[in-house]
């Protein structure tokens, strides 16, 4: 079957242009099932005209489309309307050309290769990957200088190593699209930004060709100052996604979150995970609860520990348990002996259950027997300093993971937290505050060190303004049936005594 491609050609006030560039369109492109939209994006001239007129003279060997939006939608709503065409219409490939003729039509079936071999989901031809090309092929210094300084600082943001983000001249798999939320993408000029943010967090992969240079004097309209500023602001807000500051529903492409895969070790740093290893003793029977992909488990299972897996989700591979138990502890009390472990860990736990008060009454009635029951403990602080600082801008924002996770039903200060274990009889031994895992966001390097350190010396001021976390060690109480049991079993064994 012929692999379909769709030439999309964005117009603007092309009228001078449009019919040279439907010229330079590879005749070679017929050995694909290959066709042409153009979209006059409400132009102020005769754009539509001259496309249609063009194309029904035959003198382009494949089928030619030309929509008019009645109202104008920016470059980025021009390029959505014409991405879903191609959705609609069952491309495999959809090729974006500008209609001002900037970009060379010729290059598109050398473009076309790494889609062809499956070796990319999105080629970019790119301006900049050579030494000055760009600037030989008439682009300003200004440009050149701006599209290098942006390139740099979102290469750094975003760890990637893309020579340009600023090439509107792209192919795109229609299945890579299918995947994207593009629709939720601005309208306007860094509409090109946030759909690379969107496929690199998807983890789709982007190739990059040299293509060449040219600048006529075609009218730009882009607001350079403007532009440089929204591609800032949407990278920063992908980033910020990442630290679980704020959430965009645009940037929430994530591949999976399967067996909590979003949920990441705490390791090698202070953290509810190290404290948690440090603290349980060797040998100890642990059930952990909310056991994710088993990365506390492992390290127990290497101190010796027997190991009891509870979770909603079904678990695999390597996990380091002795057992595993599929349980939703929103729909049903606690599905073990708590007496039969020395160790329950609720590691970030407490924030994800709708009743956690009914959950600990569960758990601390499942116990039988005398033996002594560690409860370990941790969540997050949401009267952490900057979240504090978010909500007196008025920012209240969900993200995928942290303080504010989506899954999260339930927020605890050191207080709130506290009185949530003393109410449902608990005795806590151990109450402590645990800095930002910078070390997840920035690597395990210098920087993460340092502020891990100043985190942790303004925890020393404030536990409950600079603690990001809650770490706690407690015991649930004897229930009342338990003392009654023992109280009447005492009393019958005193008299048993006395009497001769």
């Amino acid at each position: 079957m012929q692999m379909r491609l769709l030439v999309f050609i964005v117009a603007y006030n092309a009228e001078r242009t449009i019919q040279q560039v439907l010229r330079r369109i590879p005749p070679s492109l017929s050995e694909y099932d290959t066709e042409i939209l153009i979209i006059d994006d409400s132009s102020r001239d005769s754009t539509f005209e001259r496309a249609r007129q063009f194309g029904a003279t035959g003198q382009v060997p494949f089928p030619v489309t030309v929509l008019c939006n009645p109202v104008n939608q920016g470059y980025g709503g021009n390029q959505k309307i014409g991405f879903k065409y191609a959705i609609q219409n069952g491309f495999d490939i959809v090729a974006l050309v500008h209609g001002d003729g900037q970009y060379a039509p010729e290059c598109l079936p050398d473009l076309l290769l790494p889609l062809l071999e499956g070796k990319a989901d999105a080629v970019f031809g790119s301006r900049m990957m050579s030494s000055f090309a760009a600037l030989k092929g008439g682009m300003p210094l200004y440009k050149y200088l701006g599209n290098k300084i942006l390139t740099g600082i979102q290469n750094r943001l975003l760890k990637t190593s893309l020579s340009e983000f600023h090439s509107g001249y792209r192919l795109y798999s229609v299945n890579a699209l299918k995947r994207m939320p593009f629709d939720r993408n601005t309208n306007d000029f860094h509409f090109d930004t946030e759909i690379i943010i969107q496929l690199l967090r998807a983890g789709l992969r982007i190739k990059e060709l040299p293509i060449p240079t040219y600048y006529g004097d075609e009218i730009c309209h882009v607001n350079g100052l403007r532009y440089g500023l929204d591609v800032i602001k949407a990278t920063l807000l992908s980033r910020a996604q990442d630290l679980g500051i704020l959430y965009e529903r645009k940037f929430d492409v994530v591949l999976t979150t399967e067996n909590n895969l979003l949920y990441r070790p705490k390791l090698g740093f202070k953290s509810p995970h190290t404290l948690t290893i440090e603290r349980v003793e060797p040998g100890s029977r642990v059930v952990d609860i909310g056991c994710a992909s088993g990365y506390v488990s492992r390290a127990l299972k290497a101190k010796g520990c027997h190991v009891t897996g509870v979770d909603q989700f079904p678990v695999g591979g390597d996990t380091g348990l002795e057992h595993f138990l599929q349980a939703d502890l929103d729909r049903s009390d606690f599905p073990l002996d708590a007496g039969g472990f020395d160790y329950v860990l609720l590691l970030d736990v407490l924030e994800h259950l709708r009743s956690p008060e009914r959950f600990l009454e569960s758990l601390r009635s499942s116990r039988t027997g005398e033996a002594d029951v560690k409860v370990i403990v941790s969540t997050g602080n949401v009267a952490f300093v900057l979240t504090r600082l978010a909500l007196a801008f008025g920012w209240f924002n969900y993200g995928l993971r942290g303080i504010l996770d989506l899954t999260h039903t339930r927020l605890f200060t050191f207080g709130t937290v506290w009185n949530l274990f003393e109410q449902a009889g608990y005795q806590i031994h151990e109450v402590r505050g645990l800095p930002a895992p910078f070390p997840l966001a920035f690597g395990d390097g210098f920087l993460a060190k340092a502020q891990l350190a100043i985190n942790t010396m303004l925890i020393r001021i404030s536990k409950s303004l600079f603690s990001y976390q809650i770490f706690m060690v407690c015991s649930p109480l004897p229930s009342l049936e338990w003392l009654l049991a023992r109280a009447q079993l005492a009393s019958k064994e005193r008299l048993q005594k006395t009497v001769p």
